[in-house]
């Protein structure tokens, strides 16, 4: 009886796809793996819960890997899982709620007080708006998507999301001027 020593054909064709396989999934998350963190937890506001749903996401990419065509597509693809993820949570259970006025994003750059306090206020402000707004402006400020990128995100038509970033922009501003006014008029009596 001779003992077969080495694999067929077959099964080495299919161990070198998994590794090319496993490969091209470090290298996705090498690449992206902070902007998913950093939407995370601008989405949960708890470091634990962003690091669950990183990792949630990243086993659904994993196993659906071979679903992506274009890996200069990944980046909208990872989100779109992440954001899917972030709904599931909530079909699972009823979670605590939490005033997210109480909770900052971690940053290692130390900026100077006053920027400190108008980045406070800019959070505080963009966090005013109604998810519709709020959501593509997050997308595109803090992950850097283009308009098409956050339309294919958000399922939505690319005029809807200029339409709704140029709106939030403007309730922005609005809070903004609101604020100086007040300032002026509590200078002035």
């Amino acid at each position: 009886m001779v003992l077969k020593l080495f694999g067929n054909k077959k099964s080495e064709t299919k161990v070198s796809n998994d590794m090319e396989k496993q490969r091209r999934y470090e290298a996705l998350v090498r690449a992206w793996h902070r902007d998913l963190y950093r939407y995370a937890y601008w989405l949960t506001k708890d470091q634990h819960v962003a690091e669950d749903l990183v990792q949630e996401t990243c086993l659904r990419a994993w196993r659906s890997l071979d679903s992506l065509q274009d890996d200069n597509a990944a980046k909208a693809w990872l989100i779109t899982i992440l954001r899917r993820e972030n709904a599931r949570r909530f079909e699972r259970k009823q979670l605590e709620l939490v005033d997210i006025d109480d909770h900052q994003v971690a940053d290692d750059a130390r900026p100077s007080e006053e920027a400190s306090v108008e980045q406070q206020w800019l959070h505080k402000q963009i966090m005013r708006l109604s998810p519709e707004y709020r959501e593509p402006l997050v997308l595109q400020v803090v992950a850097g998507f283009s308009g098409e990128e956050i339309a294919e995100i958000l399922d939505l038509n690319k005029n809807t999301v200029m339409t709704r970033l140029f709106r939030a922009r403007n309730q922005l501003k609005e809070f903004m001027d609101n604020q100086t006014s007040g300032q002026r008029g509590a200078l002035n009596g």
